[in-house]
């Protein structure tokens, strides 16, 4: 199932990359649980291309950006809500499948 997302307005031109990350996280864990394609419980894997993002994220380590805090704490609240067991991976930028296509498209 593919689906195209526009950058919502209010944060258009308004975050960074790194905080567009945790944005994105946030949004692809919400809309995976909505849709039902993660469920309560369930094992995921999220890869990481970002060494600082995978640090932060797996060793709870604080972040001076409060956006970034704020988006960490909406996703570690819901993995616990659905209970998840989360695996994350360090992988490098070439093997990131989102990048090759957000670089097609630019």
């Amino acid at each position: 199932m593919e689906q195209k997302r526009e950058h919502v307005e209010m944060y258009f031109d308004k975050v960074s990359n790194k905080q567009s990350k945790y944005i994105a996280l946030h949004v692809g864990l919400f809309w995976g649980i909505g849709t039902f394609i993660i469920k309560n419980e369930e094992s995921v894997i999220i890869k990481i291309d970002d060494n600082a993002m995978y640090e932060h994220l797996t060793l709870n380590k604080k972040d001076e950006d409060d956006f970034i805090e704020k988006r960490s704490y909406f996703i570690k609240q819901l993995i616990l809500q659905r209970k998840l067991k989360i695996q994350y991976e360090l992988i490098l930028k070439e093997e990131n499948e989102a990048r090759k296509i957000i670089n097609r498209q630019d």
